[in-house]
């Protein structure tokens, strides 16, 4: 196991149509013939590969001021005022005619560097395809060796990646012999944008092994991989002295994502100290520098810094803007501060800042966690009628709502709406999906997900990785979840703490409290402070296991505050207690919550029904339940099996049935464990006849179908949950 656990950290890496409203989606749903669900028939990769909707500005310096307006709207584009007369001829006769029969005849008397001037220009105004038929006449013209030109070269490499060649531009590279900076920055920077992190650092050591002098520009380029790969912090301080080393000043550009570097590990002390240097460099912070940190203490759960950060881009003269409020309001949504969320989308409103589409599908995902489902789905209506489109990740937020609860009917009209609106499924929504059947516990569909994310041409990544891990693990397929995590490490990808916790999360399930013990040691060695995900996953492992004395241990520790007492962290103390049925634990934890004034969401208040259940305290439960309809949050099945339970040790079979009952009129699925509880009652009572009748009713209702496109695919039910925990009481 310890070999499994390794995580090697390789330096050098290889490489619209009107929107679904909540009155729509039951229309839609009545109306509609019954559909199965099948992964395979939906998202057929005879769907087109979802492409970028909006071209990347160019990282590591500021716009070109002639590319302003090229492709379309904007500012009216110029001619090069450097080219000559012959040369600007026959750029417009190119831009007038992209596919014009015979670009040699336009490109034949110009010499190399007006040639590159000229296939820049093509390229910049949105012109990939003349711009590449214009290289293959160049070369044509003049031979492989005139494309090694110096000005030509980078200009070449750029107008293959753009066109989708990257392995053509990746060789022109190599075979030009005495490649300078411009060219290796080219192919970075080409390999960055196709969101290929790993090859665009393969190339940078291959220039600095080459002896090539990195300018600014590059390494502005591949700290913003690096941030994008969540590389240890280590990496990149040593990567920045490299820039001192060599005489390269730092730039704002620099400053700032230096900071996003950050952002992934919840850095916040570092961020500051780049901060603090960069205002000493005599660089102002803009509203980029501010977002960036304020992202960071965001993620790093530093609420009251975030607040200082708004407070001083307003001293700046930098007012908070849509994208300021959007980025605290996630970090309050996260830490579980619902209330707080939803008074700063307020604020926003007071001081004329129109919520968007993040701010709202934010607050959805927020509501959705905590099952508060009727708010998520009113939020999603006033987001319609405010005439705000939703994008992607709405969707794909949707579909998790919906799929995560075993309303696979509600999820597929999502995922159709989703399409009918000119969207293409995205790696998202793939890794939403892969969550999704993990959570319900069909490990077949998480396999048949995977291979058509493959199909569609997605590379995996991190993201990717993780889910499945988690998705595996999920299913109860330990074993495959190592696989899977073994798969990550060899394909070199950068283990970040989304990783940690993914396999943490997998040794907790099992109870496996020793591995998780050694992890926790490797995180430190590897310089990845552990979260309050990963101690979440440590005292879940040490509840499954039984071992009460460590969980004891480190409960004093959260209390104590020598572990910072994070929402998630109290939320886990009531979970774990209530799980191992330790009453005066678990109404502590509870209580602290309730003190500091934190959102109490359906895992929450589904464990305190547990625990009270157990214990048959049958007014605490009905307190418990009073305050589940004042926060508005909707029983789900979780909840009524633990009421189930607590009334079939009573010994109260008929209000087990009515419970039963309430269960399929609300909507909510009952599962296997509901019937099985209800069942027992009835044994314990005598009541065989009973038993019997519920029993058939179970097996006739075992296999529902939904019927999707032509194909047929059964869903047991009895293996879905409905919450993002058990849907068995914690008994």
């Amino acid at each position: 196991m310890a070999e499994t656990l390794a995580f090697p950290l390789p330096l050098r890496a290889p490489a619209p149509s009107a929107p679904l409203s909540k009155h729509a989606h039951r229309q839609q749903l009545s109306h509609s013939p019954p559909r199965v669900f099948s992964p395979t028939s939906l998202l057929s990769s005879s769907h087109p590969v979802p492409t970028s909707s909006s071209r990347k500005p160019r990282l590591g310096r500021p716009l070109d001021p002639t590319r302003r307006g090229g492709g379309g709207g904007g500012q009216p584009w110029h001619l090069p005022s450097s080219l000559s007369l012959p040369a600007r001829r026959a750029l417009l006769a190119l831009l007038d005619d992209p596919n014009h029969a015979s670009p040699r005849d336009l490109l034949s008397r110009l010499p190399a560097s007006e040639l590159a001037a000229v296939l820049n220009a093509l390229g910049s105004r949105g012109q990939p395809g003349a711009a590449l038929a214009a290289l293959h006449a160049v070369r044509e013209l003049h031979g492989e060796s005139i494309l090694h030109h110096q000005r030509l070269l980078p200009t070449a490499i750029r107008i293959l990646a753009r066109a989708g060649c990257l392995a053509d531009a990746s060789s022109l590279l190599d075979s030009a012999p005495g490649s300078d900076s411009n060219a290796y920055t080219a192919l970075v920077s080409a390999f960055s944008r196709a969101g290929r992190f790993r090859d665009a650092v393969a190339v940078f050591n291959r220039m600095v092994d080459n002896g090539v002098q990195p300018a600014l520009v590059t390494y502005n380029v591949v700290l913003h991989v690096f941030s994008k790969m969540a590389v240890p912090w280590k990496e990149v301080v040593k990567l920045v002295a490299s820039m001192k080393e060599n005489g390269v000043a730092l730039d704002r550009y620099t400053y700032n994502t230096l900071i996003s570097c950050c952002r992934r590990r919840a850095l916040y002390m570092e961020a500051t100290q780049v901060f603090d240097e960069m205002k000493a460099a005599g660089f102002e912070p803009d509203k980029v520098t501010f977002n960036s940190l304020l992202d960071v203490y965001g993620k790093a759960r530093r609420h009251d810094h975030a607040i200082e950060v708004i407070n001083e881009m307003e001293r700046a003269g930098c007012p908070p803007s849509v994208v300021t409020y959007n980025s605290l309001i996630s970090s309050y949504v996260k830490d579980g501060l619902l209330e707080e969320a939803v008074e700063l989308k307020q604020e926003m409103e007071l001081k004329a800042i129109r919520p968007d589409v993040v701010t709202y599908t934010t607050l959805i995902s927020g509501l959705d966690r905590a099952g508060k489902i009727d708010a998520a789905i009113a939020s999603y209506d006033e987001m319609v009628r405010n005439g705000c489109k939703p994008n992607l990740c709405t969707y794909n937020a949707l579909i998790k709502m919906h799929g995560v609860r075993g309303k696979f009917l509600e999820m597929m009209a999502v995922f159709d709406e989703l399409r009918s609106a000119g969207f293409v499924p995205d790696v998202v929504t793939w890794n939403t999906l892969l969550a999704v059947f993990g959570q319900n516990g069909l490990d077949s569909d998480v396999s048949g997900v995977f291979k058509e994310m493959k199909k569609s041409g997605y590379i995996p990544e991190r993201d990717t990785y993780v889910s499945l891990i988690s998705s595996y693990s999920r299913c109860g397929l330990f074993d495959q979840a190592m696989q899977i995590y073994k798969r990550m490490m060899e394909a070199g990808i950068y283990p970040d703490i989304s990783t940690y916790n993914a396999v943490l999360s997998a040794l907790s399930r099992g109870g496996r409290w020793e591995q998780a013990e050694k992890l926790f040691a490797e995180m430190e060695d590897r310089e990845c402070k552990p979260d309050e995900l990963s101690y979440s996953s440590l005292l879940h492992a040490y509840a499954n296991a039984k071992k009460l004395d460590k969980l004891k241990a480190l409960s004093d520790d959260i209390y104590a505050e020598r572990i910072e007492p994070h929402y998630r962290l109290m939320k886990t103390l009531v979970l774990v207690n209530s799980k191992v049925n330790n009453l005066a634990e678990t109404e502590k934890a509870f209580l602290e919550l309730r003190r500091k004034r934190c959102s109490l969401d359906i895992n929450i208040l589904n464990a305190m029904v547990s625990i009270y259940g157990k214990n048959r305290m049958v007014k605490k439960v009905e307190e418990i339940l009073s305050l589940m309809k004042e926060s508005a949050i909707n029983l789900s099945t979780a909840t009524y099996n633990s009421l189930m339970h607590m009334y079939s040790r009573l010994g109260d079979c008929e209000k087990c049935e009515k419970i039963l009952t309430e269960i399929k009129s609300s909507g909510v699925r009952p599962d296997r464990y509901s019937y099985n509880t209800v069942i027992y009652a009835h044994g314990r009572k005598g009541h065989m006849k009973e038993a019997s009748r519920l029993f058939s009713e179970m097996k006739s209702s075992e296999m529902s179908s939904l019927q999707i496109g032509g194909a047929s695919v059964c869903l047991p039910r009895g293996r879905v949950n409905v919450t993002t925990t058990d849907t068995r009481p914690f008994y």
